[in-house]
């Protein structure tokens, strides 16, 4: 398989150099040699192929080839993520970001069951980034998801753009079915998909969705769990309007 790597300010036909912990893995884990092709992108969304030219220590030499077809979905969609118990964010964040996920708001709602100090969100945030770029080198994306928080409800539907089309998901009937609501989303709008934790998110904060321009939806007549629901609609989401072989409607 073709190793991938992120290098900004990359361009094709020029000279490219991997370094640091990247240029140290290529070396002594992957062992690449010279001659080899790898991928790389800028974070930006771009991807280019490369080939090895030399290797010096912990430094990889090489020549940026061309260009290849974009990775990016072509919808950006934001998961805003009550969080969850144990490690399930990571499967989140990892399978999330295979899929097309943009950004990954990770939230505190009222029905949260881990509660953290300063110190812990700050190694659980550095610890969710890692997850997130290693899922993007595995997916040869084009650019790494954004992951944020912890941020409250209040906080995270105020930092939302204006048009973004906020969908909800909850497990009490009322809510339109998501294929209907999704046909309704106008071409290039910020979506975003707003998932509680394993209580669910509590008819209060379901009603301050709804205030922010939130449309209730149902994924269906089971309940599914917190790990699963954000990458069903995700899925769902990537079907419909991006990239994973259905031409919009």
């Amino acid at each position: 398989m073709t190793h991938h790597f992120f290098l900004p300010g990359i361009k094709s036909g020029r000279k490219a150099v991997l370094t640091g912990p990247d240029g140290h893995h290529a070396v002594r884990v992957l062992r690449l040699k010279a001659g080899e092709e790898v991928t790389l992108a800028d974070g930006c969304g771009k991807c280019y192929r490369a080939e090895v030219v030399a290797l010096k220590g912990g430094t990889v030499e090489l020549n940026v080839l061309a260009e290849l077809p974009g990775s990016e979905a072509p919808i950006e969609v934001i998961l805003l993520q009550g969080l969850p118990k144990g490690d399930k964010m990571d499967f989140i964040i990892e399978k999330c970001t295979e899929l097309g996920v943009g950004q990954i708001w990770v939230l505190q709602t009222e029905r949260v069951i881990p509660k953290l100090d300063a110190a812990g969100e700050r190694r659980r945030l550095s610890r969710w980034r890692r997850k997130a770029e290693a899922a993007a080198c595995q997916s040869r994306r084009g650019r790494i998801p954004v992951v944020e928080g912890l941020y409250d409800l209040e906080t995270a539907l105020a930092r939302l753009a204006p048009d973004t089309f906020l969908l909800v998901p909850w497990e009490k009937k009322g809510g339109l079915d998501l294929r209907y609501a999704l046909d309704s989303v106008a071409a290039g709008r910020p979506l975003a998909v707003l998932i509680g934790p394993e209580g669910g998110l509590s008819e209060r904060e379901v009603e301050k969705a709804r205030q922010a321009g939130g449309l209730v939806v149902s994924l269906g007549p089971r309940i599914l769990r917190t790990e699963t629901a954000g990458l069903v609609c995700l899925a769902a989401i990537m079907y419909e309007l991006g990239d994973l072989g259905c031409a919009r409607r």
